[in-house]
């Protein structure tokens, strides 16, 4: 039986100098990993009269979807991302495991760098009533 995995919510860690994500990634040896990275959060007036937002170096990017995860997706078994991928779960929590035997669990907010285009991929867990995913493809 595996225990039971804490929920992350990356989104409600931010702070005005960082905003963290969950990077899954290979190694040389095809063993895929998963590391929390923080991005910093720069500030850039926007608004006359308001305080700067707080923003990270722009990415770029090669397109933009909006993705419904169907009710009873369930376990999709050993992948890997068809490119490089930001994901950002609006609803639902999502659980990762890699080769290496790591387990993540991370609440809606969260944001996942999905880049183990090779080696043996990862297992992703989906919630029984759906999902609501941007995958954005990163240059």
């Amino acid at each position: 039986m595996r225990d039971i995995v804490k929920t992350v919510s990356y989104a409600t860690r931010a702070t005005d100098e960082c905003v963290t994500y969950l990077h899954i990634y290979a190694d040389a040896e095809g063993e895929t990993h998963m590391e929390e990275v923080d991005l910093a959060l720069l500030p850039r007036t926007f608004f006359n009269g308001h305080p700067p937002l707080r923003l990270t170096d722009t990415l770029a990017a090669t397109g933009c979807n909006i993705c419904r995860v169907p009710a009873g997706m369930g376990v999709v078994d050993w992948h890997n991302p068809p490119r490089r991928e930001l994901v950002i779960w609006l609803t639902g929590e999502v659980e990762f495991e890699t080769s290496d035997g790591d387990i993540r669990r991370l609440a809606a907010g969260s944001i996942v760098l999905a880049e183990d285009r090779t080696g043996k991929g990862h297992i992703s867990r989906h919630p029984g009533e759906g999902q609501l995913v941007v995958h954005v493809d990163l240059c």
